[in-house]
């Protein structure tokens, strides 16, 4: 697989978590808590990678074990936290807060792996927070500190650090049995945060309102973007995979624009545009592509002379 091709994929990956903010919101108003969702969207996706890829998981070794686990607590732990800090904060502030994951991802990456990313992914960096302070509309309406921003803040930086070590761990496990062990470690740790933390809120669940919602995010969401995510990241540098991932924001704006939940504005365009455009800085090789627009010109120049 090629970069452009993984950084497409990725590109899908965004879109398919974007799409599913809606069916969050429908799962929650039928009263089903966020470690349920969590759970069962593990679950589902556990099942469907081993009904598509038994033969491989069946195989795996005890490293790919050992590191495809970390990497599931770390999904786990990001996918929680985000779900509790809502509780307590505003989407906005939340969208915004998580998004800063693009400016720990360099750090955790040149620290961790002591690979310094490429100058043009600092502007890139400084280009897309810009356009979620527009997209989050923070710029217009402030930011008010909630009791949930400190577990959206470590939720970006886990995030980022589960970006990280995605690069590291697909050199050494094969990307059906990471995708597998995802499912299955947020299976695991959200049902039994289900069973132990939010059990009084069980018997409140309206079953016939959420379990169709879910089982979209599992399907969608859970097994088709997190094996694709995956599959692809392995072929691409991780900077520009969060950088990539992070238009999931813009997608569920489009989204909730497109089926009438939130009406088209200005910061909704100033901000998506900005986000686009930092994107192609970070997935394009912009001098390369003027010197050679640049060359063209003097060659084209130089035969109407001749």
């Amino acid at each position: 697989m090629t970069q452009a091709r993984a950084n497409r994929n990725l590109l899908l990956v965004a879109f398919m978590w974007g799409t599913s903010y809606t069916f969050i919101k429908m799962a929650i108003a039928g009263n089903m808590p966020p470690s349920v969702i969590n759970g069962l969207r593990g679950l589902i996706s556990a099942i469907l990678v081993y009904i598509f890829f038994h033969n491989v998981v069946n195989d795996m070794t005890l490293e790919e074990l050992k590191l495809g686990s970390i990497a599931g607590l770390l999904n786990f732990v990001v996918v929680q936290l985000q779900s509790t800090g809502l509780e307590f904060t505003t989407s906005s502030n939340s969208s915004f807060i998580t998004a800063t994951y693009v400016i720990f991802l360099p750090f955790i990456t040149w620290i961790f792996f002591g690979k310094a990313p490429p100058r043009k992914i600092y502007l890139s960096i400084v280009i897309c927070m810009v356009g979620m302070l527009f997209l989050t509309r923070i710029v217009s309406n402030g930011f008010e500190l909630h009791i949930g921003d400190t577990l959206t803040i470590l939720t970006a930086i886990v995030f980022a650090g589960q970006l990280a070590y995605y690069s590291f761990a697909m050199k050494k496990v094969r990307p059906q049995n990471i995708a597998f062990l995802l499912g299955a470690a947020q299976a695991v740790f959200a049902l039994f945060y289900s069973f132990t933390i939010d059990l009084h809120k069980l018997p409140q669940i309206n079953w016939q309102q959420s379990i169709v919602p879910v089982i979209i995010l599992g399907v969608v969401a859970t097994f088709a973007a997190q094996t694709l995510q995956v599959y692809s990241q392995k072929y691409t540098d991780t900077v520009t995979a969060g950088l990539i991932l992070m238009t999931e924001s813009l997608f569920a704006s489009v989204i909730s624009v497109i089926f009438g939940l939130e009406p088209l504005t200005r910061q909704l365009i100033i901000g998506g545009t900005l986000i686009i455009i930092a994107t192609l800085i970070a997935q394009f090789d912009l001098r390369g592509i003027i010197t050679r627009y640049v060359v063209t010109q003097k060659r084209v120049h130089f035969k109407k002379l001749k």
